[in-house]
């Protein structure tokens, strides 16, 4: 049997990250690279969450690539169906369709240190590369949330990331269980369409008001005739955010600011005070995932919707019953949670120098290198992996900073007749020693239960920083942080 096609670099996902990490490894002169995608369609998460009223919680001028602007966003905060066509746009412009393996899901990860070559498997396909760049996504898989009784209930159930399309609300009895991100976006919609809405609530969020607008014609125009401007508001933007980490990473006096204005947007648009009781967070601001919503307050305020801070006691054949002993009739209820967070590594498994297992080391939480190398697992660069999560900037200006390293190890493999390099065991210790004692003094340690921690407590997800200073680090490449085996297969490359 033919030996299987090696490859220089396989990239696993065709959402934002893996697409501009195509693009990135084709400028840098790597041009033999594959991407596996699960899906018949590129997008990520933007294809996957097509909830009503599903939007990004960030500018779109700051949600996007710097390297690949789009002139044309339609509004400050594009809604998830434009935010998937600009996807689309990245690649079709950028020529990558013909790269992009469809209905492939990667099944496991094996690393053969005597070749420098990993073997990634997709059910019965095999598929080998020198290197390997993860870009799946934290939030790529989603579950029913654990419930007591939800196997016995008779009606319709929906989860937020694989919505139901073909169900008619009209008229419905409707659950929403959950108050985050999501959730505060589909209530607003789901009250204009279902007979009742009740929304159960665990635990109230902080929420500030999404100042959404239209982008004008003439802006967009504008934007695209001289790229300069929109460059200037990108900044501008990043600056603001930016700042807001000195309030939302660290307990300070502005943090107190932030928690002033989140109950003032919530006096203003909740009358009643008993409501504002029932939503008012017990947690700092920043703790947990800031929301962001103009109509979530009023939506939980119309005649057909009420909002329940009862526990769930269980799920019955008919509905919810809670802890007060009311059983709560229903015809269809929404998931606005529950998702596989991958705090433990990727959903499959991941073997490495000496048979060792990725899943076994990261069972207790993630770590890595700079987010993106770990030990003992040579030649794979993880894009959004462990302490990369921001809390007040935008996700995919971290996501630059990884491509960036990840295309200059990538290169100083292919080029400097490498077969594999692993970061050094005790750098990688080091790193994190400081990454976890920055993180005791953060917003996110101090209290609250949120999906950024593991059962334990442990912060696997977010850096305690600034952007800026994230940019920096991942800005500087050092080989001696490896051990580097060499190979001498390198080969030339142009720059273009």
């Amino acid at each position: 049997m033919a030996r299987t096609t090696v490859h220089d670099t396989l990239i696993v996902g065709a959402g934002f990250t893996g697409i501009g990490s195509a693009i990135k490894l084709r400028e840098a002169g790597v041009t033999d690279f594959v991407i596996l995608e699960r899906s018949d369609r590129v997008g990520g998460t933007w294809r996957d969450n097509t909830y009503p009223g599903a939007a990004c919680d960030i500018p779109s001028l700051l949600y996007s690539f710097s390297f690949v602007p789009n002139p044309s966003w339609s509004r400050a905060y594009s809604p998830a169906d434009e935010i998937c066509r600009h996807i689309e746009e990245l690649v079709d412009d950028s020529g990558l369709r013909s790269r992009i393996r469809f209905g492939v899901e990667v099944t496991g990860l094996h690393f053969d240190e005597a070749a420098g070559e990993w073997t990634v498997m997709a059910g019965r396909k095999r598929y080998r590369a020198r290197t390997v760049v993860l870009a799946s996504g934290p939030l790529p898989d989603h579950k029913p949330p654990d419930i007591r009784g939800l196997d016995t209930y008779r009606g319709h159930t929906i989860h937020s990331a694989r919505w139901d399309h073909d169900y008619d609300f009209t008229g419905k009895r409707v659950a929403v269980i959950g108050t985050g991100a999501s959730a505060v976006q589909i209530v607003p919609e789901l009250v204009k369409r279902a007979g009742f809405v009740k929304v159960f609530q665990r635990t109230p969020g902080w929420v500030l008001p999404r100042l959404d607008v239209a982008v004008p014609p003439v802006v967009q125009e504008l934007f695209a005739k001289v790229p300069a401007t929109q460059q200037l508001a990108r900044q501008a933007l990043f600056w603001g955010h930016e700042a807001t980490a000195t309030a939302l990473v660290w307990n300070s006096p502005l943090t107190s600011l932030v928690a002033r204005l989140g109950k003032a947007h919530l006096h203003r648009q909740v009358k009643d005070p008993w409501m504002r009781r029932q939503l008012t967070p017990d947690f700092t601001p920043g703790c947990k995932r800031m929301l962001m919503s103009s109509d979530y307050y009023p939506a939980l305020q119309a005649d057909n919707c009420k909002l329940i801070d009862w526990p769930i006691a269980t799920v019955s054949p008919v509905g919810i019953r809670t802890s007060d002993g009311i059983e709560h009739h229903l015809d269809c209820i929404v998931f606005a949670t529950g998702f596989d967070v991958h705090l433990t590594g990727p959903p499959y498994p991941v073997t490495g120098l000496g048979g060792r297992s990725l899943q076994d080391e990261w069972q207790r939480g993630a770590q890595a290198y700079k987010s993106a190398s770990a030990h003992g697992y040579p030649n794979l660069f993880f894009m959004t992996g462990p302490n990369s999560g921001p809390g007040h900037n935008s996700l995919l200006v971290y996501v630059e900073g990884q491509i960036d390293y990840a295309v200059r190890a990538i290169t100083t493999i292919l080029d400097g007749g490498w077969r594999y390099l692993d970061v050094r065991r005790d750098v990688q210790r080091r790193y994190n020693e400081r990454l976890q004692k920055r993180l005791g003094a953060t917003t996110w340690m101090s209290g609250c239960t949120s999906w950024y921690l593991t059962e334990d407590g442990f912060n696997a997800s977010m850096y305690p920083g600034f952007a800026t200073q994230y940019l920096r680090q991942m800005r500087d490449f050092r080989i001696g942080d490896y051990h580097a085996v060499a190979d001498g297969r390198a080969v030339a490359r142009s720059s273009a």
